[in-house]
């Protein structure tokens, strides 16, 4: 079939790469370069064991502080606050340890076969270099507060996610840029990153398109329909696309898209920031999350990567790179010693639901068309496995994974 995949990012791209090994013509659509928006800017982390929710229990607690914070891990811009509340409301309604407990069992089966199903589209594309399974460590001040995560990090490891302690003498044999602010953490040896997310979704597409798939650089805007099957794309200028069907992979800007589909999805746009410190003489050898500051450290090709941190603002409001700001304050006090000369500093959009899954299935009213968006900032890590179950959807095959968690009219 001729299927238009509207998004090139990391789930449209892997999914067209998916989508070609079973012989479908693709055309992407977008108006942006393949490996721009979150693709660029997320934090490279590839993880298994990231299959906790946003919203976690006791989250209720801390949210009002946080938000009152402009600069704070969690906040709320005040003119957007009365469009984005419901839906605040709606996350922390699914953080209660019993809904805590169900969304990570299905974020851990889309998690779990990460590198199973990069593999052969790395292979394929000759970006194997692209990724690296060197590990990731959760860092703490102490082991008494790692205490205060070790509900999640239990459900983790009751997921099969391995988890190992970490004693001071050993984390800073592993990472001695860590020594003096970390005193314990836990080792996920399974995970990975990649060197440069972007450049690993432009090998992938770039091997689509050499493959045979077509690029259309304009702006889906809705369908053509004739009963309960999409014929064409309709885009912004000129004719539409006639297509055999369609997957909308567009990210935070997907739901207006899947609302002409007939499918009304909660999406927000969680702001992420990051700042990338180029003139990093740190020798970090893993990826680091320090938990307590909510701060990703990744040593990408391009520098020492900082993320974290959710602003709630929707999709127009400008950036407030003060935040960008806040994670180099963090990363300068996490390690006095980070040469902090030359920065860079980012922010995108993620595409988030309220109880943290994304959206992956057919949509009820059409019977070619399918969607895959709101992955939040998993996208690097559940694309590939994403694209592996969108091509069993089309074909009508059974799908590795069960994906009732994700079916689009949960909501």
């Amino acid at each position: 079939m001729h299927i238009a995949v509207i998004g090139t990012g990391i789930v449209g791209v892997c999914s067209a790469a998916w989508l070609q090994r079973d012989g479908h013509r693709i055309t992407f659509i977008d108006p942006l370069d393949a490996g721009e928006a979150c693709s660029f800017g997320n934090a490279g982390s590839l993880s298994p064991s990231a299959c906790l929710p946003v919203g976690m229990p006791g989250m209720w607690r801390r949210a009002p502080r946080w938000l009152l914070d402009p600069l704070g891990p969690l906040t709320v811009r005040w003119p957007y606050a009365p469009v984005v509340l419901p839906w605040l409301v709606r996350m922390l309604r699914h953080s209660t340890r019993e809904e805590v407990t169900r969304i990570a069992t299905a974020l851990r089966s889309l998690l779990a076969p990460i590198f199973d199903c990069y593999e052969p589209l790395l292979a394929h594309a000759g970006a194997q270099a692209l990724v690296r399974r060197s590990g990731c460590l959760y860092v703490y001040s102490s082991r008494e507060v790692a205490a205060q995560w070790q509900w999640g990090m239990n459900l983790r490891r009751s997921l099969g996610v391995n988890m190992v302690d970490v004693e001071r003498d050993q984390l800073e044999q592993l990472e001695p840029d860590l020594k003096g602010r970390f005193r314990f953490g836990i080792l996920a040896p399974e995970n990975g990153s990649t060197a440069d997310p972007s450049a690993l979704v432009k090998a992938l597409h770039a091997r689509c398109i050499a493959d045979g798939a077509r690029s259309d650089r304009r702006r889906a805007t809705g369908f053509e329909r004739q009963g309960r099957r999409v014929t064409g794309v309709r885009l912004d200028r000129g004719e539409p696309l006639a297509v055999d069907g369609v997957v909308v992979a567009a990210g935070a800007w997907s739901a207006p898209l899947a609302a002409r589909l007939g499918e009304r999805v909660p999406l927000e746009t969680q702001r992420g920031y990051h700042v990338t410190v180029r003139s990093s003489n740190l020798g970090l050898r893993h990826t680091v999350m320090a938990v307590e500051h909510n701060l990703m450290v990744n040593p990408m090709a391009m520098g020492l990567r900082l993320a974290g941190t959710v602003e709630f603002a929707g999709l127009k409001a400008p950036p407030n790179y003060a935040r960008a700001d806040a994670l180099l304050r963090q990363g300068r006090s996490l390690f006095p010693q980070l040469d902090t000369s030359e920065v860079t500093q980012w922010m995108g959009h993620r595409p988030c639901l309220p109880d943290s899954l994304p959206v992956i299935g057919r949509t009820r009213a059409v019977e070619n068309a399918w969607l895959a968006f709101g992955h939040g900032h998993m996208g690097m890590c559940m694309g590939a496995a994403t694209g592996r179950e969108v091509a069993h959807l089309v074909a009508g095959r059974p799908t590795q994974i069960d994906l009732a968690p994700f079916r689009p009219d949960r909501f």
